[in-house]
């Protein structure tokens, strides 16, 4: 299952970019979707937004947690609260310590200090 956590907010953002956040249901800063099985269409969908949010995979425990704290089972759209002890949204995950980009499997560890 794949996580995607919008991190950037709307300002300075090129009409294309809110175009494909805007189908992916990311409308507001700390929106996050589940997709339990992505396809081709939707990974290149995330690839061209990796600049402006978070993903990766979490696992089913996570996922519960994910839904007892903000919504419904079933759900796969959630208002997330900013994440507790801040974040460096400039630099990428792989170069520095910021968020945005491909966690892997570490993107659990940001979402739970966001619920």
């Amino acid at each position: 299952m794949i996580c995607v956590i919008r991190i950037h907010g709307e300002v300075k953002i090129r009409k294309a970019v809110v175009e494909t956040l805007n189908r992916l249901n990311l409308k507001k800063k700390y929106t996050c979707i589940a997709i339990e099985k992505p396809t081709e269409i939707e990974m290149g969908m995330i690839e061209n937004v990796k600049d402006f949010v978070a993903y990766g995979e979490i696992d089913k425990e996570t996922y519960k947690k994910l839904v007892a704290a903000r919504g419904k089972q079933g759900t796969k759209f959630f208002r997330l609260h900013p994440p507790r002890g801040g974040i460096d949204s400039k630099k990428h995950f792989g170069v520095g310590k910021g968020v945005l980009g491909n966690h892997g499997n570490d993107i659990s560890k940001l979402l739970l200090r966001m619920l």
